[in-house]
């Protein structure tokens, strides 16, 4: 889809959910919000230097929510006819007048709603064809083959590239949205040696394609990864100090904003539970929000209540200071909403001045982790346990690779066991860390 065809398309999205408020309103509806999404995309798969899959999207949706003092109803269509439309409205209000009433539903508060709209500079829409994406994810996928000879076969390459448009409006005289693109090349490869075979890959992911890594730069990682694993042992059961990679660590701090959200919260279901004001990490950890990064994945004028975001601290100086919490779940809380409906925009973790390097040096000897398997967080009670592979650490230096091991701690005390963070940043999603280096972590093996 053209940078125009999305400009132009805006004007009458922005009429469609104009029609939507106003009928809702006239059929009965206290408050109403709508959202829309378009957008259209590419993505061309490609397996051992021939064409695996070549896919076209084009993706429209409009998902309408109504209000009738308290009682809640939702419906959605891809239908944009004014029939269709005027359908989903119905429907929504059927629905609302049979639900169950709930004191804390309705629109946040108007005073809240977002007034400025800064250019994030989020819509870079890449115009490649469906030849030169093919011929670029073999490229790809060949150089990954060059790089090591032991490399001997392929998962697959992608490269794929997506633009779009989302607007929110209610009946706060609120409606407003923006255009955003993502683009994608991922690599996966198999190297195999006398000792077996192993598979690993590396992708690069931005707004803006002219910030893609190249592809001989996401190939050779990916074969450098993949050959790296090769040869790779189990540990016997012990007690070491661990580094999260910082593609891996990121899941360390998912799962501190599940449990200071507001769900969790009002649930009765988080580790970190009426612990506002409390140390939760170690005393130099830093955890900031901000939603106004140019061209970053997390960044948002507002938030899906329309509610303006803004840059705050989380944890300063390991205390938490905040909440995560849409309208409904400030509510809930009798909290005031922190403009995050909808999750956190670009949660940076404050980093120190150590490359990766420099943190195995520090840990001496202990377990680099730099893949994970399966979800094993327990939010009621913190407890961690999760499969993982990486490297052991001997003097500073990796030693070599294991698999088939888990790691087990709680959160609780693994936050406040972080000795350092590394400023080996991964851009590539909503949460910005570097590698953590930790204090001592169980490392089940044989």
């Amino acid at each position: 889809m053209s940078t125009n065809a999305l400009t132009d398309n805006q004007e009458e999205l922005t009429r469609i959910i104009d029609s939507v408020l106003s009928q809702a309103k006239e059929m009965g509806a206290s408050s109403a919000e709508a959202d829309i999404g378009v957008g259209s995309g590419l993505s061309a798969n490609v397996r051992k230097g021939e064409i695996d899959k070549l896919e076209y999207e084009r993706d429209k949706g409009l998902s309408i929510t109504v209000f009738i003092d308290g009682q809640k109803g939702n419906s959605s269509t891809s239908d944009f006819s004014d029939a269709a439309v005027k359908q989903s409205v119905k429907a929504a209000i059927g629905i609302a007048r049979y639900a169950s009433r709930d004191e804390f539903a309705g629109l946040v508060e108007p005073e809240l709603m977002a007034t400025e709209f800064p250019d994030l500079d989020l819509y870079h829409p890449w115009d490649i064809s469906p030849e030169a994406a093919i011929d670029l994810a073999i490229e790809c996928e060949q150089s990954a083959f060059d790089a090591d000879k032991r490399i001997s076969n392929s998962d697959g390459s992608v490269v794929s590239t997506y633009s779009g448009l989302n607007l929110y409006g209610n009946t706060n005289n609120f409606i407003h949205g923006w255009n955003w693109s993502s683009h994608t090349i991922d690599c996966t490869v198999i190297a195999e040696d006398s000792s077996g075979m192993q598979r690993d890959g590396w992708y690069s992911k931005a707004r803006d394609y002219n910030n893609l890594q190249s592809v001989k730069e996401i190939s050779q990682e990916a074969a450098r990864r993949t050959v790296s694993r090769l040869g790779s042992r189990k540990l016997t059961t012990r007690q070491a100090p661990v580094i999260f990679e910082a593609p891996v660590a990121s899941g360390l701090f998912s799962a501190f904003i599940t449990a200071i959200s507001g769900g969790s919260l009002y649930r009765r279901a988080s580790f970190l539970l009426d612990k506002k004001g409390e140390q939760i990490f170690a005393d130099h950890i830093n955890i900031r929000e901000r939603p106004f990064i140019k061209k970053a994945l997390g960044s948002a004028p507002f938030d899906n209540d329309g509610v303006a975001t803004r840059e705050h601290d989380i944890i300063k100086d390991g205390i938490l200071k905040e909440y995560v919490l849409s309208g409904y779940s400030a509510r809930k809380l009798g909290l005031q909403t922190t403009g995050n409906a909808g999750g956190v925009h670009n949660l940076v973790v404050e980093s120190g001045k150590d490359s990766l390097d420099d943190l195995m040096k520090k840990m001496g000897t202990g377990l680099l982790i730099t893949d994970m398997i399966g979800f094993g967080v327990n939010q009621i009670t913190g407890d961690y346990s999760r499969g993982a592979s990486g490297f052991w650490v001997e003097n500073g230096e990796l030693a070599y690779p294991v698999e088939e091991i888990t790691v087990a701690g709680n959160l609780v005390d693994m936050y406040k066991n972080i000795i350092s963070i590394a400023n080996d940043i991964d851009p590539r999603g909503n949460v910005l860390t570097g590698s953590v280096f930790m204090d001592t972590m169980t490392i089940a093996g044989e």
